[in-house]
């Protein structure tokens, strides 16, 4: 008897244990403390995202200011963009190393800093170091890779819901500061705007401190939907030189090229070309750069529903013709775009935004699925690589697209160009081969 009580005295011990560290099954969702550390990192990626549409509506007064050309400008653009990509990776292995809480509120502060820092320059080489280059690491350390990371680590059930608001973080907050911050620009400065955004990003980061955890094991608690108590990681010391070790095991296979290759397009007709230089191409032809910006931010309303449409999607056809389907839609439309551009909102042009934002992220989750394909366990490693790729082509068509108004007097041949690109990437995204049964060892279906 004795004995039996013994054991019924440890299993009630254990139940309560378990009760305390896991969600109670019908507390709603918001009960969980993974649902408010979700929350925590879409506000930090809400604020990063508003910082990246700057640069588009920076341009005219910048030049009216300081008079530097449109080249000048766009090489910070594009430095920012290049970080933004590269700095991903590496900043999630420095989550493994030091933990997310102090890695976002550290970028917080830098990008803080970077905007600052912005107001009291007077040479372009500086904007190119505080925009291009703390703006972007800052950024960057908020990218794609730490809401994988918040995901991975706080959720076992509803991943595809999480990360697809995370993910849709970045445009909503262009969507809610843009029109704002053009507003701000034509009534008052361009230095009030940037102000506004280092005082956004210096509220959020104790707001992240408090509320955002490395791990549930933290505060004794279970990953979301998980029946197990799951360990909190040692700290993981070779997290960066594993990423390099993926690169270099995947820059020796076909695949990773070809990705590549056309998410460099997708970067350049995407963030490097509307982004930056949407907004003063609109001017170009009277309209007000605050109707252009709000044009952009609806663009971005959009892009939720289009990335959310093409996950959809991604699980019910072949991933390599989705996405070709998205960039030759794509590229039709920048083709057609020097003719929908006037001074006033026309149909054309709503047409093009609707159209425009439903394929701007679109090509996001058939890149990843593909990734997935052919890399399995790596992939998300591979991705964060082959976004990378992404900011280069993006960087590059912010460099040029500057470049090529101050040389041509119009955006027009850029448009053109970029269409024809879209239809490059269209074909390689056809050349992509399914692995055979036997290659890679880890792969799984595109669609799972």
């Amino acid at each position: 008897m004795g004995k039996a009580t013994t054991e019924d005295l440890r299993e009630r011990r254990q139940q309560l244990i378990d009760d305390h560290s896991s969600p109670a099954p019908r507390r709603g969702p918001t009960g969980h403390r993974a649902w408010w550390v979700a929350a925590a990192a879409a506000l930090a990626i809400v604020v990063a995202g508003s910082f990246s549409t700057m640069p588009g509506i920076l341009q005219d007064p910048l030049q009216q200011d300081f008079h530097w050309s449109r080249g000048s400008i766009g090489v910070a653009s594009s430095l920012n963009m290049v970080l933004y990509g590269l700095t991903a990776p590496f900043a999630a292995a420095l989550m493994d190393r030091f933990g997310i809480r102090r890695v976002v509120v550290a970028a917080l502060t830098t990008v803080a800093a970077g905007a600052l820092l912005t107001t009291v320059m007077n040479a372009s080489w500086q904007f190119t170091l505080f925009w291009g280059l703390l703006v972007g690491i800052g950024t960057g350390s908020m990218a794609m890779a730490f809401g994988a990371t918040v995901t991975n680590r706080w959720f076992t059930t509803r991943r595809g819901l999480v990360t697809g608001i995370l993910s849709s973080g970045s445009v909503f907050g262009q969507m809610v500061f843009l029109p704002a911050l053009s507003w701000t620009i034509d009534h008052y400065d361009w230095r009030p705007a940037l102000v506004s955004l280092a005082l956004a990003a210096l509220a959020v980061a104790p707001l992240v401190w408090l509320i955002l955890r490395d791990h549930p094991a933290d505060i004794g608690q279970k990953p979301y939907g998980s029946e197990e108590f799951v360990p909190k990681p040692a700290p993981v010391t070779g997290a960066a030189r594993r990423t390099l070790v993926v690169l270099r095991d995947s820059v020796r296979t076909a695949p990773f090229w070809l990705l590549a290759s056309a998410f460099a397009i997708c970067g350049a007709t995407t963030n490097g070309i509307m982004w930056t230089h949407f907004t003063p191409a609109a001017h170009d032809h009277g309209m007000a750069v605050t109707t252009a910006s709000t044009l952009l931010a609806a663009i971005g309303v959009f892009n939720v529903v289009g990335t959310i449409a093409s996950g959809w999607l991604t699980d019910r056809m072949d991933a390599r013709r989705l996405l070709a389907a998205a960039f030759t839609l794509r590229g039709l439309l920048l083709v057609l775009l020097p003719l929908m551009m006037a001074a006033t909102v026309n149909p054309a042009m709503m047409v093009f935004v609707v159209a425009f934002g439903l394929l701007d992220l679109a090509t996001v989750p058939p890149v990843i699925a593909l990734c997935r394909t052919f890399y399995g366990e790596d992939s998300a490693i591979v991705f964060g690589w082959v976004n990378a790729a992404h900011q280069v082509g993006a960087a590059l068509a912010a460099l040029l697209g500057g470049v090529a108004r101050d040389v041509l007097g119009s955006y027009d041949p850029v448009w053109l160009v970029l269409g024809a690109a879209c239809a490059g990437a269209a074909l390689v995204s056809l050349l992509i081969r399914k692995p055979r049964p036997a290659e890679p060892r880890r792969a799984v279906p595109a669609g799972a």
